[in-house]
């Protein structure tokens, strides 16, 4: 996958916010924090993540489905496999 490692600092940026943030829920939690400021922790957390998903989705579909070097099979094959990872990331 050349488009996360093209990618990688600002990848990791992003699962380095993330960590930051669950662990700022788990805080939270520990410490009785009042209820808003928890939901908006988990939203804030989970806005983090449709980030980095949109990223590497975007970065796939760029580089793997939009390769003309690939075969049609090759490109049918990954579509598939990535509507499969869309359909379990939407769940």
């Amino acid at each position: 996958m050349g488009h996360t490692l093209n990618n990688q600092k600002s990848l990791l940026t992003r699962v380095r916010r993330i960590k930051g943030q669950a662990a700022s829920l788990e805080t939270a939690l520990e410490s009785g924090q009042e209820c808003l400021k928890i939901l908006q922790q988990v939203a804030a957390v989970r806005g983090a993540v449709n980030g980095l998903m949109s990223e590497l989705l975007e970065g796939h579909i760029r580089e793997h489905l939009m390769d003309e070097k690939a075969s049609e099979q090759e490109r049918k094959e990954d579509l598939d496999e990535i509507v499969a990872v869309i359909r379990s990331y939407m769940k």
